[in-house]
């Protein structure tokens, strides 16, 4: 699985890299986060606002902080 936080660095884009980090070892998930603050980079995915969460190449998170439950949910389907 490839994960990717799409943000430009803001409180809130940092909150959830850190907290996918987390989920995904909490979880033992098999997969890469990374972190994409190139605003041309994030423009490519069609974002209008951050934070974002990109799973395996679709955008599944935007303009909002997840709750830790919900971001488990996203992150096991």
């Amino acid at each position: 699985m490839e994960i990717k936080v799409l943000g430009t660095g803001c409180p809130k884009c940092k909150a959830l890299e850190k907290a996918t980090r987390d989920v995904v070892a909490e979880l033992g998930l098999n997969a890469t986060v990374s972190k994409v603050e190139d605003i041309m980079d994030i423009m490519s995915y069609g974002i209008s606002s951050t934070p974002a969460l990109v799973v395996d190449g679709k955008v599944v998170l935007k303009g909002r902080m997840p709750s830790s439950s919900e971001l488990k949910e996203i992150l096991t389907k």
